[in-house]
Order: C-alpha cells, then sequence, then structure tokens
C-alpha cells in the first residue's frame, strides 16, 4: 500500500507527522507513507521545513491519499491550477481528508452533498462550499473519510489500515503509539471511532 499525505506550504504538523507515522508501522507489510507536496521543500505552520518525498502528482498514482490541514488551505482551495495536479478516484483508492483538507476534498468534488468532518475554524468555509459538517470527529462513506480535530489524525491512519489490512493491524498500530499505561483505552477509542464505517466483514472481526 501506497500511501500519499498531502502536505501542503503552512501545513499543521500534527495532521501529516502523527497519521504517517502510524501508517508507517505497517511497512512490514509492503506499506509506505510519503509526505507527498507540490514543491521540494514545504514549511509548516511552525516554521518546520521538510522536504518532499513525493510530487504532488504522485496522489494519482497512490493507493490511498490523505490530506491534511494548513493555515493557507483557502487560498489552495482557490487555486485550480494547483488543484488540477490532484487527480483522485475513489472507486480505486482510499481517500482521508482532515480538518481543513476537508475543504480541498469539497473543492476536488469529492463530499458532494454527503455529511463531513473538519475543524471549528474551517467549518465555516466548508458549509460555504456546500458540505454538510457534522459535529464529530470522524465519518466515512465508502472509500473516503473526513476527521476533525488535530489529534483525529489517529482516527484516519486506524482506519485507512483497517480499511487495507484488518483491525488487529489498526490495532497494533495504535497499541505502539498510544501512551503507556492508556494503551488500551486509545486502541477502544480509536476502535469506536471507525469500526462504524467500515464494511460488515471488518465489523465482525471487533465483535
Amino acid at each position: 500500500m501506497q500511501i500519499a499525505v498531502l502536505t501542503f506550504e503552512g501545513f499543521n504538523e500534527l495532521d501529516s507527522f502523527i497519521a504517517a507515522a502510524i501508517l508507517n508501522r505497517m511497512k512490514a507489510k509492503g506499506w509506505a507513507a510519503h509526505i507527498t507536496a507540490p514543491a521540494a521543500q514545504v514549511t509548516s505552520m511552525n516554521g518546520v521545513t521538510v522536504a518532499a518525498q513525493k510530487p504532488l502528482e504522485f496522489a494519482g498514482e497512490a493507493d490511498a491519499v490523505l490530506i491534511g490541514s494548513g493555515i493557507y488551505t483557502r487560498d489552495i482551495a482557490a487555486d485550480a491550477a494547483l488543484l488540477d495536479r490532484i487527480r483522485l478516484d475513489p472507486a480505486r483508492q482510499i481517500i482521508g481528508a482532515q480538518c481543513s483538507g476537508t475543504l480541498l476534498l469539497a473543492k476536488l468534488g469529492l463530499i458532494g452533498t454527503l455529511p463531513a468532518c473538519t475543524d471549528l475554524t474551517t467549518k465555516p468555509w466548508v458549509i460555504e462550499a456546500g458540505v454538510t459538517v457534522i459535529d464529530a470527529p470522524f465519518v466515512a462513506h465508502g472509500n473516503v473519510a473526513t476527521a476533525g480535530g488535530c489529534l483525529a489524525s489517529q482516527y484516519l491512519a486506524s482506519w485507512m489500515i483497517a480499511r487495507g489490512a484488518s483491525l488487529a493491524d489498526a490495532e497494533g498500530a495504535m497499541h505502539y503509539v498510544a501512551p503507556v499505561g492508556e494503551k488500551q483505552d486509545y486502541i477502544a477509542r480509536a476502535m469506536a471511532a471507525i469500526t462504524p464505517f467500515l464494511g460488515d466483514a471488518k465489523r465482525e472481526q471487533a465483535a
């Protein structure tokens, strides 16, 4: 599973790095999450500069795509030339977006009238784009998921692992990153968030 973690100028480190780190717990099974950006380097909202591992066009080739948030998302959403470089196919790819990344997903036409999650700051912009926003940390419709709140990146990563591999793999990845003494609580919370949005076979695994 090759995963593009879309990371733009002014990105939120928690979105891109937490999700990528959890997903890369699956390296032994051939998974790889790549920081994917429109330029050779991008600088975060807090001044952390990172080198892109893949160009933006990799999003069209990847098996899965996560769209993170950032302080310039409204500008990116208005940049038709930049959006045109992002070619996604929910029939083939597993796609997730977090916080203001949900706005980009809406602008790409991948949400439509489906309810979605986002952060409180972005909420009015997503509503303005014609999307119904719900007060929840995570929701998925088939191959497309959205999450709201920086730490909801763990739900997106867990959902993607559960979809692409198994619930046991998702639990294992969460077990590794969760705080000592609270691991079972974190795992239970993540599974409770994502399990309702998995197929029947996956839900039976959790029963």
